[in-house]
């Protein structure tokens, strides 16, 4: 059952049959029926019955009408004390809210210009119109009637901009991805370029970021794909992985450094060298720690930076050591030069996506392996692809 049906049903204008046949009178929805009293759909004239259509219910024309199709009764939150239908807008808007997490959170990501004061106005009028509070504000938390509102309307709103592609006459050809800035720039425009020569109308929405935070945007749907370091576990669940390629951790030095390798910094009672990390929840920092855990080295991060261009960078400017990835055919900075991590378990690099694998997302995969079989080629055994 889908939202589409109650809010077409609500309609409080007498509505005409769309039958070939004459329109006999008790074809008609009457002015100001309560949704309550709809019974289904008259599988001939497509239009919603009150229960006391005569003519789908008549035997002598069975053959014509077919019987109602029978509808379960809508949640009592779509109506209010008097039976009276909300308003579809507030729905959407209450959509945006409760899926990211906050109004603040909706106005960054809803797909037109709003302003957060008139959400907050128009949610507030909701909860007045049901007479029930949707969520806590602070810390964001939906309430029961809310989570039961929002799980309702959930499945029309997620699948509005899939129908309306299927409509148009085909499949979507919107590709949403997430990435690293290194991958954003030096990587993925030849893969978009290929990408066209298969689908000529392909619209891509591109975004800078990182693993963990892009499995939150595969599981809100904010993103379709995600292109870059994956961690070595197991993703969740409804999250789907195929690993590429495996990328050596390395240490990043001033090229001034005296250091030779890494067994020097081991063999010290302390190292004094400020650590340049990513944010320890990522991937790049997770797998240095584990190695430093097993060697018994604790070393922990003195900087930390958004992204491994930036670790250069303030290597290079003499704030500490750096720890990075190999990444193939890198040009590093001229003031820097990396030293191997030997026994430190490589970071996987691959892509992430959320549901099946449609057209679109095939042909990205198969774009992407091509890709790095290409750029792997002629580089030393550091990188390993994924069988």
């Amino acid at each position: 059952m889908t939202f589409s049906a109650y809010s077409k049903a609500s309609v409080q204008e007498s509505v005409a049959p769309t039958s070939p046949s004459p329109r006999p009178s008790p074809h008609r929805m009457g002015r100001g029926w309560p949704i309550g009293r709809v019974r289904g759909l008259c599988p001939r004239c497509s239009l919603w019955e009150h229960s006391t259509c005569r003519q789908a219910r008549d035997s002598r024309k069975a053959g014509e009408h077919g019987s109602i199709v029978s509808l379960p009764p809508p949640p009592a939150l779509l109506l209010n004390a008097q039976g009276k239908p909300m308003n579809i807008h507030h729905l959407e808007l209450f959509y945006y809210v409760a899926k990211h997490g906050g109004i603040s959170e909706a106005v960054r990501s809803m797909p037109y210009g709003i302003q957060q004061p008139a959400i907050s106005g128009q949610i507030i009028q909701l909860e007045e119109f049901l007479g029930v509070t949707l969520f806590h504000r602070r810390p964001f938390a939906l309430t029961p009637p809310g989570r039961e509102l929002y799980d309702f309307i959930k499945p029309f709103f997620d699948n509005l901009t899939p129908m309306a592609e299927r409509l148009r006459g085909g499949i979507s050809q919107h590709l949403r991805i997430a990435a690293s800035e290194i991958v954003l720039r030096d990587h993925l425009p030849p893969v978009l370029t290929a990408l066209r020569k298969t689908f000529p109308k392909l619209k891509v929405t591109l975004r800078e970021g990182y693993h963990p935070e892009v499995l939150t945007w595969l599981q809100q749907q904010d993103i379709d794909a995600s292109i870059g370091l994956i961690g070595n576990g197991k993703p969740p669940t409804g999250v789907n992985a195929i690993p590429m390629f495996k990328m050596p951790l390395v240490l990043l030095v001033p090229k001034s450094s005296k250091l030779k390798n890494a067994q020097e910094l081991w063999q010290r009672d302390r190292i004094d060298e400020s650590l340049i990390t990513v944010p320890s929840n990522e991937a790049i920092s997770r797998s240095f720690q584990d190695g430093l855990a097993k060697l018994k080295v604790d070393w922990y991060g003195g900087i930390e930076v958004s992204t491994v261009d930036l670790v250069q960078t303030y290597v290079e400017n003499g704030y500490g050591i750096g720890v990075t990835v190999a990444v193939p055919k890198m040009k590093y900075h001229a003031q820097v030069r990396t030293i191997p991590l030997e026994g430190f378990e490589p970071v996987t690099f691959g892509v992430l996506w959320q549901g099946r694998r449609n057209p679109l997302i095939e042909a990205l995969l198969k774009t992407l392996e091509g890709a790095v079989r290409r750029l792997l080629e002629g580089e030393d055994a550091s990188w390993s692809l994924v069988k």
